[in-house]
């Protein structure tokens, strides 16, 4: 099992999908089978098909228990336990039993995936534990796909769309998908057109038009403009979907549960931070921004800007992805 130090279970987060969310990150820093050129969390340095075992199900299941509980204490809600991990969670061989397990804390069990690994029976058996799956799917033309998602070479985009049908035909919960835009890829008529043919043979419940909204990856990714939002959300409209922008800022809502400088690197691992949540969060804590500053000079934290705000990641340490390398290919 590969070792961990950063917490598997993060939040709550204000989710514009699910609420507030506790996140389950099930996934080792930066594993995935792409390597979208928007991804807030930074390159992915482990391309990978395989799904392994990277913790313990068990160790996952009490962090989860635990902070929950941490939660409750401090008198706040949650509605969704989510699987979104710096990667894809359906590289982790272990994702249905810890959906099965999860479950028993009594909080619907949501897993947002890219959707690449569908193809597998396997893999669409453990989603389909899930109360609310949530798909990635930015093209559905293979060139595209290449250049935006950056998939690992094994990859077929066929394989993995008729995997995302397959799934979506039989799941009983929740079904939703996004499709994130960005300027000049993506966003033309004729893709968005056949984006939108496919998701209605699909009928998610919600079908999400996002664009970047924080630090991407590629600093050349932007959104399109308002007028190809417009045209992308009266595509997907007209195909009879319940097509809805996921373009707004999801607020400042995030949970202190006792620890705040825990909450913090686990939050901004996954989940990069605007300064003006941050500075709400510390103040929940009755904590000062002389943490931040200890936290970027020690290097846990590091700040970013993007479409004029400032942000804050944790820093993945050179020791910490080694480590985390080394027990991916142990296996």
């Amino acid at each position: 099992m590969a070792s961990n130090s950063i917490p598997i279970a993060f939040g709550p987060v204000p989710s514009r999908r699910l609420g507030s969310s506790l996140g389950i990150n099930n996934i080792p820093s930066k594993v995935c089978s792409y390597g979208c050129v928007y991804c807030q969390v930074g390159r992915t340095t482990h391309l990978e098909v395989a799904r392994r075992a990277y913790y313990d199900p068990n160790t996952v299941y009490q962090e989860v228990r635990e902070k929950l509980t941490n939660v409750h204490k401090s008198g706040q809600s949650v509605d969704y336990l989510t699987f979104v991990p710096d990667g894809d969670p359906t590289l982790d061989i272990n994702l249905g039993q810890q959906i099965s397990r999860i479950k028993t804390l009594g909080v619907p069990v949501g897993v947002i995936t890219n959707g690449s690994l569908t193809g597998h029976y396997r893999v669409r058996q453990d989603l389909s534990g899930a109360d609310l799956v949530s798909i990635k799917i930015d093209t559905v033309q293979p060139k595209l796909w290449r250049r935006i998602n950056r998939p690992h070479k094994a990859l077929r985009l066929s394989h993995t769309l008729d995997g995302i049908s397959e799934f979506a035909d039989g799941f009983s919960g929740k079904l939703l998908t996004e499709t994130l835009l960005v300027k000049g890829l993506n966003d033309a008529q004729e893709g968005l057109k056949a984006v939108a043919q496919f998701l209605g043979v699909l009928k998610p419940k919600v079908a999400y038009l996002s664009v970047p909204i924080r630090p991407p990856t590629e600093s050349w990714v932007w959104a399109p403009n308002e007028k190809r939002l417009n045209q992308a959300y009266q595509i997907f409209s007209d195909q009879g979907l319940q097509a809805e922008y996921l373009i707004g800022y999801e607020g400042d809502a995030f949970a202190y549960t006792g620890d705040i400088q825990k909450d913090i690197l686990s939050i901004t691992a996954v989940h990069p931070m605007r300064k003006r949540a941050l500075k709400k969060l510390l103040a929940r804590a009755g904590a000062s921004w002389a943490l931040v500053d200890r936290l970027i000079e020690s290097g846990d934290l590091r700040m970013t800007e993007y479409n004029n705000h400032h942000f804050y990641l944790r820093t993945i340490k050179e020791s910490d992805a080694i480590r985390q390398r080394d027990d991916i290919a142990m296996k």
